[in-house]
Formats: C-alpha cells, structure tokens, sequence
C-alpha cells in the first residue's frame, strides 16, 4: 500500500513578511483640520457675593439711639445677631460698665456672665460675640487710639468682627475684619431692615437696663451735671489734679473730642474766657 504523498505547503515568505510589517506599524491618523483642533472654551458665569452690609432691625436701632442719647458720654454692648445672617443685628446688649465722655470700661465677670446666657439660650459665639457697638457723644464717629487698641485685643484673635460706632450727631461707621487667611478690613454700610419682623419698643426695660448698667464717672473738668450729677451731689467730692495729664496722654482725635465737647458747654466758662474751636 503507497503512502500518500502528503505536501505540507509552507505560507510564503513574502505573505508573512507582509502581515508582520502590517501589524507592527500603527496606522496613520487622518489629519485633523483646523477646526477640529480648536478646544472648546467654556464661559461660565461667576455669581459675585453682594457687597456687605451691616443692618439693625428697628427695635434694636431704636434701643441703641435711647441709650446713646441718656447722658453724654460713651455707651458699649454688643450686637446679637440672626441664626443664618450673621450681619443682621436683632438685639443690643449691654454689660456693667465704666463709661466717661472718651472711654467705655466692661465688667470683665459681667462680660462672662453674658456670654454663658447667650451660650444657655443656645445661640453660638458668632451670634453675640462679634459685633461690638459703642457710641460716641460727639459728632465723629471716627474710632480713637483707645477704641483701636480694644478692639484688636478683644477681638484680635476672633475670625471676623465688626466695630460700629454711632455719634450723638447722626452719623455712623461700621468696619467689618478678617483675621485669617491673608486678613484685611473694609467699610460696611448701615442700614435698618424693615423688611423684616421686629418688636415693639421696650423703653421701661431698656431704662432698668440702662440704670443697672452705665455707671459715669464724674471727671472733675465734666462736672456740673455732665454726667447726669447736680452740683449739689458733687459737693464733697475731690476731683483729682491729673486730669490735664490724662487729656495729654490722649490721642490726637479723642483728645480734639473731648476739647470740642467743652467748646459747646457755655455754662461751665466765664465771659472773659475763650476756648478754640477746633472745627
């Protein structure tokens, strides 16, 4: 029996050289025109936050304005504010303090017991910590070194805070500051919010507060009623020799201040005195 003649045909070189050379280069891509090349720009609209603004509501406005207006001198408290706008004022408060025409001294135990109200009616600090309100009896509501000093101790290390400060004359300013990341300051408007539920007016609490609070110190060259004192309760008190010293060792602006109140007290000059007006 003959075997059968089995061939084995082997692929031809050239077909396998053709398939290798087939595989191992990558294909060409088709070239792209030149719009194709071009990347898509995406604009998209950037929502810029509205300016700041400082506003009262008018029960708190009105609180303010009746004990700015008690007695000529410096009231302090403190702005506590709504629970989601931080910079909405709804109530002033105020602690004991030490006031005179130049100055306001909080009652540090006073200052504390505050705080741990605000904490129990359970509110956060950044409700009732960071607003500091004060008035000035004058006309300038521009600060004083001793207002500047205060305020970057007391509030230095807080992560905002705002200085409001109100004149006798009407006029206001309200500075709002960062302490932290790169830090800065910048002027806020003041406005009263009417827009929004707001109380009556308290004025018999506001007057027990007020007497239970602001305590004047009866400076000897802001006698004769002053501070709310008649000359007859002043009758045996002995008014210090450093008051000159202490109008020298204040700054320029608050020593102008206290100088342009006395300008307007005629009563407590004689005819052949004269005092300079500052203005």
């Amino acid at each position: 029996m003959k075997k059968a003649n089995v061939r084995q045909q082997k692929p031809k070189k050239q077909a396998a050289q053709t398939s290798k050379t087939a595989t191992s280069r990558p294909l060409a891509k088709p070239r792209a025109s030149r719009e194709d090349r071009r990347v898509p720009m995406r604009r998209e609209r950037v929502k810029l936050a509205s300016k700041p603004v400082l506003r009262f509501s008018p029960t708190a406005w009105a609180k303010l304005l009746f004990f700015r207006d008690q007695q000529e001198t410096e009231i302090g408290g403190f702005g506590v504010t709504a629970a989601n706008d931080p910079l909405l004022v709804e109530e002033f408060v105020t602690v004991k303090q030490d006031v005179t025409v130049a100055s306001v001294a909080f009652d540090d135990e006073a200052v504390a017991d505050y705080f741990d109200a605000q904490v129990d009616l359970g509110r956060k600090p950044e409700q009732f910590g960071r607003i500091w309100l004060h008035t000035h009896p004058g006309n300038s509501p521009s600060p004083s070194g001793t207002d500047e000093e205060t305020f970057q101790r007391v509030f230095g290390k807080c992560q905002w805070a705002v200085m409001f400060i109100l004149a006798r004359g009407g006029k206001s300013l309200a500075r709002l500051q960062f302490n932290v990341g790169p830090c800065g300051h910048a002027a806020v408007p003041v406005e009263v919010d009417y827009s929004r539920p707001f109380g009556p007016s308290g004025r018999e609490s506001w007057e027990i507060e007020y007497h239970a609070n602001i305590k004047g110190r009866p400076d000897c060259f802001l006698a004769d009623s002053y501070f709310g004192y008649q000359e007859d309760d002043l009758a045996g008190y002995s008014c210090p020799n450093d008051w000159m010293d202490e109008l020298e060792a204040m700054e320029p602006e608050e020593r102008q201040l206290v100088l342009a109140e006395l300008s307007v007290r005629q009563d407590l000059w004689g005819e052949s005195e004269v005092i300079d007006d500052f203005e």
